[in-house]
């Protein structure tokens, strides 16, 4: 028998200022599976659940930054999201993300 849920509707978030190239000295991209390793192993994200898979935006085409846009699950309140809203979080030990509505 499963468990009831409670309805859930979605709410995005942007998580900016994130380097096209993480790794620095390779040709080597951030890609949507990328961001969703680095989500899982982030503590803040512990109870957050993706809606869709991550989407990652160049900032513009001779950029070197990126945005990338996540869709969670989340209550009408938008709780989850306002918990998230602000929060910085680090990985690579170089770079600070920060979420953004």
């Amino acid at each position: 028998m499963k468990e009831p849920h409670l309805p859930q509707s979605k709410s995005y978030l942007k998580i900016i200022s994130i380097p096209y190239f993480p790794n620095g000295k390779t040709q080597e991209y951030l890609n949507a599976s990328d961001v969703e390793t680095v989500l899982k192993q982030n503590q803040i994200f512990d109870n957050i659940k993706l809606a869709s898979r991550p989407r990652v935006i160049k900032v513009s085409p001779r950029s070197d930054m990126l945005i990338v846009w996540i869709d969670i699950w989340d209550y009408q309140s938008r709780s989850k999201a306002k918990c998230l809203i602000n929060w910085c979080f680090n990985h690579w030990k170089v770079y600070s993300y920060n979420l953004r509505s």
